[in-house]
């Protein structure tokens, strides 16, 4: 996926999402080609099934599918670049071998 988007060479983060970054529908950056942003969120929420860690940040790119900005072509490059520099993360389905989920909820 890195080297289909033209993401090859990029540093790697460490977090999927800048906290301080907000999105918006109408910003002041210009426009980017919709099919190839809908071919890359697309591509995030397809790794969902085995990347929960990212489920918030396709779902929350994914609202921006028609009229796309640079800055949510930017986001979504960078959900990308913490996907590469995070390989080892995941869920792994295997056939035939039981799983036992263990969660956690803090009430705060």
């Amino acid at each position: 996926m890195m080297n289909k988007f033209g993401l090859k060479d990029y540093k790697l983060v460490s977090t999927s999402l800048v906290p301080t970054k907000k999105l918006k529908r109408e910003d002041e950056c210009e426009l980017v080609d919709e099919e190839t942003y809908r071919k890359l969120v697309g591509s995030l929420l397809y790794l969902t099934a085995t990347r929960p860690d990212i489920m918030y940040s396709a779902s929350l790119l994914a609202r921006f599918m028609h009229g796309p900005s640079k800055k949510h072509f930017g986001v979504a490059r960078r959900v990308l670049r913490y996907v590469k520099g995070t390989l080892d993360f995941g869920i792994e389905y295997v056939f035939g071998k039981s799983a036992i989920l263990i969660g956690f909820c803090d009430s705060d």
